[in-house]
């Protein structure tokens, strides 16, 4: 369950921010999109200074997984878009060739991504034990975010037995969010952040498509904040420059160096180009809350859709498909949802981070609700 922060809310909407024009999914999550299910798993262990290899261990990994229990057998269309190319990801070379997604989507922190992407790999062998004798090798798409501030990165805390509990442990329904999962030791602007979540209905009953976002958020400079338009991080400011997310605690005056991950589902006929498209929009949604997309930043999205499923089998020379016509209208409005879930999204992570220690001494706070709250009614943004 996703719960309230520590502070009486989980999310923008509880706090009476109601971002974008397009209707929300019934959850407001990627969950809304059918059959998609998210599961984390939390490290959280050791306090003090920092020992690598022991502690103080702040991490964790976050699954996506599109519907159905053989990602393998039945592809969905894909791709990604590497909006700022400071990342180590794994696996989207064979996405952007062949378009297509062929297991989860695991995010975790950077130096944990080749102990995941191995787990993620014996656990789709268990599952279609075709996979390297009678087929092909198999795809593990892993992307990161640095926890470094908070987290003994270099120790590689997660491994096989927390990568399996995300991804059995994945559900539909209400995604929990903030710092826990990838997002544990994660920061946003100077605060707490980590994992945030929003959807949108088209409006239209002749498309009655879902479009969901889930972000691992870990950037921005505290100043840059900005929540429906309203420049929160200047207006907070008073309490002092605060380190970024990029692991080095560096002070809110100098660059921007942190991350994000945008993974986007939905259930509209796209194909890969298409999908290419949507997730090109999502650093759109990265401006409406102010990020400039700093040198150093890592900022990726990967989008798929749950329509058009691609068997691995191909037993026939050509395969029938109905895609999305773009002289529609409606693909407009999947752009709008891009980005309108993509901001929505991340300022849920904020709202939803819990205070958080780290190693050596490191902490954030939370993003403060209250005082949020004023600055956006004197503003008038909100009531």
């Amino acid at each position: 369950m996703s719960g309230a922060g520590a502070q009486g809310f989980s999310r923008a909407r509880d706090l009476g921010i109601a971002l974008g024009s397009l209707p929300t999914g019934p959850l407001n999550a990627i969950t809304d999109v059918a059959g998609v299910r998210v599961g984390h798993a939390t490290i959280r262990r050791g306090t003090g200074v920092l020992v690598r290899g022991v502690g103080p261990v702040r991490t964790g990994v976050t699954a996506i997984l599109p519907p159905g229990d053989d990602p393998f057998a039945i592809k969905c269309p894909a791709a990604a878009d590497v909006f700022n190319g400071y990342g180590k990801t794994i696996g989207l070379v064979q996405v952007a060739e062949l378009g297509q997604l062929e297991t989860p989507i695991l995010l975790t922190n950077t130096l944990n991504v080749g102990r995941v992407a191995d787990a993620l790999v014996g656990w789709m062998v268990e599952r279609h034990p075709a996979i390297g004798v009678t087929t092909g090798t198999v795809n593990p798409v892993v992307a990161e975010c640095n926890d470094g501030y908070l987290n003994d990165i270099g120790g590689r805390h997660v491994g096989e037995a927390e990568t399996r509990a995300a991804l059995d442990s994945a559900t539909g329904g209400a995604v929990p969010e903030g710092n826990l999962g990838a997002g544990t030791g994660m920061s946003c602007y100077g605060w707490a952040g980590g994992i945030g979540t929003a959807s949108r209905r088209l409006a239209d009953e002749a498309t009655p498509w879902t479009l969901g976002a889930l972000v691992l958020a870990n950037f921005g400079r505290r100043d840059d904040l900005l929540i429906a338009g309203v420049p929160i991080g200047r207006e907070l400011g008073s309490a002092g420059p605060t380190p970024l997310a990029d692991g080095l605690g560096a002070r809110a005056t100098e660059r921007e160096r942190g991350s994000i991950i945008v993974v986007l589902a939905t259930d509209a006929p796209l194909d890969a180009r298409q999908l290419g498209r949507v997730a090109r929009r999502a650093p759109l949604g990265l401006a409406r809350v102010g990020s400039h997309g700093g040198h150093g930043s890592g900022d990726v999205a990967i989008a798929f859709s749950t329509a058009n499923r691609i068997p691995h089998a191909a037993r026939v020379p050509t395969r029938s498909v109905t895609v999305l016509n773009e002289g529609h209208p409606v693909l407009d409005e999947l752009f709008r949802a891009t980005v309108e879930t993509t901001e929505e999204a991340i300022i849920n992570a904020l709202c939803a981070a819990r205070p958080i220690d780290g190693r050596d001494g490191h902490r954030r706070a939370a993003l403060p609700h209250g005082e949020t709250l004023a600055i956006l009614r004197r503003y008038g943004a909100i009531r």
